[in-house]
């Protein structure tokens, strides 16, 4: 059993407040580890895509008043949207009998749903978002692994690479035929995968909508209709770009990636290591693998951005944390790359507090008296500790 890191803030969350949303895409472990945080204390878990359990919640105050010295878990609660209002009551009255804290803890795989419907809750409910396994949560050793197989518990620990390929494959098949289906208007399965894998093969470049559009035969509102739907999902990050007066024209598109390197691969049928090697996209999918690291790892409220000018100064992540400035961050996988000229030109106009150069290896070594070359899993971890 992984350790997932994120699980002492869900117990102090639930210790100060009535209500906690745990947000994070399907298969991810969030029934799992809400269920290891329910041990040790009274609790009630309900499936909102079982009939069973939603059969209970037909006069969801009767039932769920009868719990109410309970922890009670709502899986899958953005199907159930009209639940919001009578748990803003149910806390309310709570509250007033001295019942102020750990009364739900909400699982949702779909975050803007979510966090529009749970607007009745302001003030009564925290958000913390469950990511596929992070490089701190397994051993270093296992970091080339955890890159080429991604994040997912089932990906990642199936008995070999076939297995790991085939729950991938299987996974994004279900996404399409049965789950997105359920969310909203009906989108062709054939088409969104057609996108998805479009998004796969330009991984950490900038957003064009019009390019996209054109390889879809669609327009680009249904293109950007498209992006939000699975960033909604947590399956797709838009990073934003760094917006200040620099005096410099800067790039305003966002950057898009994949979030899971393990599906990116899957998109692109890229099974074993030697065959990720040698792939054009390996330099892009270590780039995102990087970003999705160091962001879990981050603070709270930390801002994740990148910076780049029309003239070509570029920094792949800038990480605006709090009480700590702005950090820049460079990405190579090759133990010997150097960062090129526009991340120099670039800190200049930033002048970050840190400057940083990942690469997939494990010795830290400075490259002038401002930058540093440094592991992942050592980068993480002094971000984890700030």
């Amino acid at each position: 059993m992984i350790h997932r890191r994120i699980q002492a803030l869900i117990r102090d969350r639930l210790a100060h407040i009535p209500a906690v949303a745990l947000l994070g895409p399907r298969q991810v472990g969030k029934t799992t580890l809400a269920q290891e945080v329910a041990e040790g204390r009274r609790s009630v878990y309900l499936d909102l895509e079982s009939p069973l359990d939603l059969e209970k919640l037909v006069d969801p105050t009767f039932y769920l008043s009868s719990h109410q010295d309970e922890l009670v878990i709502l899986d899958e609660v953005q199907r159930m949207p009209e639940l919001f209002a009578t748990l803003r009551g149910l806390i309310d009255q709570g509250r007033r009998r001295g019942k102020k804290s750990g009364r739900f803890l909400l699982l949702g795989s779909a975050s803007t749903d979510l966090l529009r419907q749970s607007e009745t809750l302001a003030g009564r409910i925290a958000y913390i978002e469950l990511t596929p396994f992070e490089v701190l949560e397994v051993p270093a050793s296992q970091q080339t692994e955890l890159w080429l197989r991604g994040g997912f518990p089932e990906s990642f620990l199936a008995d070999d690479e076939s297995r790991s390929l085939t729950w991938r494959q299987d996974f994004i098949r279900t996404y399409l035929e049965r789950d997105i289906p359920q969310l909203g208007p009906r989108i062709p399965a054939t088409t969104l995968h057609r996108f998805w894998t479009m998004l796969a093969h330009v991984q950490g470049g900038l957003f064009n909508a019009a390019q996209l559009a054109r390889g879809l035969a669609v327009d680009g509102k249904t293109v950007v209709r498209y992006l939000d739907l699975l960033v909604d999902l947590m399956l797709v990050r838009r990073l934003r770009p760094f917006q200040a007066n620099v005096g410099k024209r800067l790039v305003k598109a966002p950057k898009v990636y994949v979030r899971d390197s393990g599906i990116v691969h899957a998109l692109l049928n890229i099974g074993d290591y030697e065959a990720l090697l040698g792939h054009p996209v390996s330099g892009t999918s270590w780039e995102g693998f990087v970003i999705e690291n160091l962001i879990a790892a981050a603070p709270l409220r930390t801002e994740p951005l990148f910076y780049r000018t029309a003239a070509g100064a570029e920094v792949d992540l800038l990480l605006e944390i709090p009480q700590h400035g702005l950090w820049a961050i460079e990405i190579k996988r090759g133990l010997s790359a150097r960062p090129e000229k526009g991340f120099f030109i670039a800190c200049d106009d930033l002048k970050p507090a840190r400057r940083f150069v990942v690469n997939s290896g494990t010795e830290r070594r400075a490259i002038d008296r401002h930058t540093e070359v440094i592991g992942l899993h050592e980068l993480a971890e002094m971000v984890g500790k700030l």
